[in-house]
């Protein structure tokens, strides 16, 4: 009886293993929309004030299925300062990103951002005390040169002229909180809800930005913005926003922090299928190349550790 129900216990860590690995294909595709819908309102809107508006209506979009869903309670916010901590610092990746690109040219950014994976292992462990075992490492380091190889497009010179400024180190700053955040999610839930814990996260992320960027809020004519700019705020903040938070946060409490990440080595092949349904060029066969080191690194990592 007691095998049996270990039987039973591992098939169901292993479903919820791959429930994380799914929750994390998807949380990828979206964010990478956000990509090709970004760049058309960057600069029609100040970073800041787009900032606080999607946390804003990402929030009202968490909180009404929350409080529809598993409920509302008081208990689930006990000790705010969790939600906080985790609201401030994901808040704090996307203000650094835009002012990172400020200056920062798209390909060196996205360079940068490769790193994210390697750093949130090491946050894991800190953390969490998560081993990065060698089958991980290796996928880690098969998926960040499939990764470069795509943003890149296969060109050698575009990585020889690769150059370190004020914006990548600004990006940079930004990628270290975006690291932090998955094992910080783990450590911090006390086992509300992704709905719930995700709300919170929202509200506070909100109120800091509102805070941080109410210059730019109350300058900012919104009756005059364009239709792209609404479009692409309303995909922002609902798809690569509230979607994403939840996704990310059940993802982080079913894999280990350096798993989790690595799907952002997915993220520019996506941008690829983005950019294909829009009706723009296909890549070239080398770029396909990387595309291809990132499924064999997502292969690696579906692999399941305590069983060798």
């Amino acid at each position: 009886m007691s095998v049996d129900s270990g039987q039973m216990s591992q098939r169901r860590g292993l479903s919820d293993d791959r429930k994380g690995h799914l929750a994390m294909l998807t949380f990828s595709a979206l964010v990478a929309g956000s990509f090709s819908l970004g760049v058309m309102v960057a600069n029609e809107i100040a970073p800041a004030a787009l900032n606080a508006a999607r946390f804003v209506l990402a929030g009202v979009l968490i909180g009404a299925a929350a409080a529809i869903g598993p409920g509302l309670k008081r208990a689930d916010f006990a000790a705010p300062w969790r939600y906080l901590l985790i609201g401030s610092v994901f808040s704090l990746y996307f203000v650094l990103m835009f002012y990172g690109l400020k200056t920062a040219a798209p390909v060196s950014a996205a360079a940068v951002f490769t790193l994210t994976p390697v750093m949130s292992g090491v946050f894991g462990w800190l953390i969490l005390r998560q081993v990065t075992t060698p089958r991980m490492a290796l996928a880690l380091a098969i998926g960040g040169v499939g990764a470069l190889w795509v943003i890149l497009r296969a060109d050698v010179s575009a990585l020889l002229a690769f150059e370190i400024g004020r914006g990548e180190m600004i990006y940079f700053v930004g990628c270290i909180a975006h690291a932090i955040y998955p094992p910080l999610v783990r450590r911090l839930n006390r086992g509300e809800p992704a709905l719930v814990f995700t709300f919170g996260m929202l509200v506070a992320g909100a109120l800091v930005l509102i805070l941080f960027g109410w210059r730019d809020l109350r300058a900012t004519d919104w009756a005059g913005l364009k239709p792209i700019v609404w479009i692409g705020l309303l995909y922002l903040s609902f798809c690569a926003s509230a979607f994403t938070f939840v996704l990310l946060q059940y993802a982080a409490m079913r894999l280990p922090a350096a798993k989790v990440m690595a799907y952002t080595y997915l993220v520019p092949t996506w941008v690829i299928v983005w950019e294909i349904a829009l009706g723009r060029a296909w890549p070239s066969g080398l770029i396909l190349g990387g595309v291809a080191l990132s499924i064999v690194a997502l292969v690696l990592l579906l692999k399941d550790e305590s069983r060798g």
